[in-house]
């Protein structure tokens, strides 16, 4: 209900990404004022699966054909990720002052779970890891959902996320069966995120191969916007104003570091690739990959070319972040 509410606010004020920010932001106002309330995280599988569907929509009958020619561009992501643990990973340590595990997979460009179940297994501290990768996502949604709506003028808002062919039964059946078989696929075969890059994958396939080209429908969108929303705020149940003030302070400060080198990355990405700034900013902006894949698709951007690298992104750093720690322990013999 909070979240419901502070989607039609937003709505109602013609902000950006309504129904998912005002959801958000009312929910985090309520778990930091300490109301008895419990995020509905059990939902959430289900929820996601929905998004996943939705993008894996965009999917085009020519993706193998683009996908061909993002090699470059998956090759300046992957570049991106080591200058932004370079630069974020000594911020957290000198400007935080967290010890230097915490800080290393605080300032990791990953996944949230992935990055807490790493850190805490390699003698991190959970707490701060949490409000670090928690805030980093609310931060960059904000930022990038304002840039735009409010300075580039675009339209990021419900009436953006409309289906272009009529839902049929058949239709309606062949995403209901991407959202239940990929979230068990997506299980079965451990992907990070594995009810929300399941569902991506099956309804992906449907639509490249011109099954079908329906999209869930908007009102279903809506409520899964909000209750995604509702369960991000609800992450800051039972922390303080006085822990979260220093703590978004923080996560401002590395958020936008981050962004400066995703700007960076994104006018290479431009220069090598051709691809536009914007679409690039999405495809580099640390976020998370369900959330931006909802602003691609808002400003008609390519969702395909912006989910591709997200999910590069988070396996490599899941890869990577393990292995470089370990080295870097052993050097400094730890």
């Amino acid at each position: 209900m909070i979240g419901t509410v502070g989607g039609a606010a937003f709505y109602a004020l013609n902000l950006p990404l309504p129904w998912m920010l005002g959801a958000l932001f009312a929910t985090m106002v309520a778990s930091v004022a300490k109301a008895p309330i419990l995020g509905p995280a059990r939902i959430r599988p289900a929820v996601v699966a929905v998004i996943g569907v939705l993008l894996g929509s965009r999917f085009t009958t020519d993706f193998l054909e683009q996908a061909s020619g993002w090699i470059g561009t998956v090759a300046i992501l992957m570049v991106y990720v080591v200058v932004v643990a370079v630069v974020v990973v000594p911020f957290y340590r000198f400007v935080g002052k967290f010890d230097w595990v915490t800080a290393y997979f605080a300032g990791m460009p990953g996944g949230l779970t992935e990055m807490i179940e790493i850190g805490e297994a390699n003698g991190a501290k959970p707490a701060p890891i949490i409000l670090a990768h928690s805030l980093r996502i609310v931060v960059t949604i904000s930022l990038i959902a304002i840039w735009f709506r409010i300075v580039q003028g675009q339209d990021v808002g419900a009436s953006s996320l409309k289906a272009e062919a009529a839902l049929s039964w058949l239709d309606a059946a062949l995403l209901l069966a991407s959202a239940i078989f990929g979230s068990l696929l997506g299980t079965w075969l451990r992907f990070p995120a594995p009810s929300f890059l399941g569902p991506l994958l099956l309804s992906a396939l449907l639509h490249i191969t011109g099954v079908t080209s329906s999209v869930p429908p908007a009102l279903l969108v809506n409520v899964a916007q909000v209750i995604l929303g509702t369960v991000l705020g609800s992450r800051f149940l039972g922390i303080s104003p006085r822990t979260l003030v220093p703590a978004a302070g923080l996560s401002i400060g590395a958020t936008l570091l981050t962004m400066v080198l995703a700007y960076g990355a994104a006018l290479v990405m431009t220069a090598v690739a051709g691809s536009s700034t914007d679409q690039a900013m999405l495809a580099l902006a640390p976020g998370g990959l369900t959330e931006m894949g909802l602003i691609a698709l808002a400003i008609q951007a390519d969702v395909a070319f912006v989910a591709l690298h997200h999910v590069v992104r988070i396996l490599f750093v899941i890869v990577l972040a393990p292995l470089a720690f370990h080295i870097l322990a052993r050097r400094s013999g730890k």
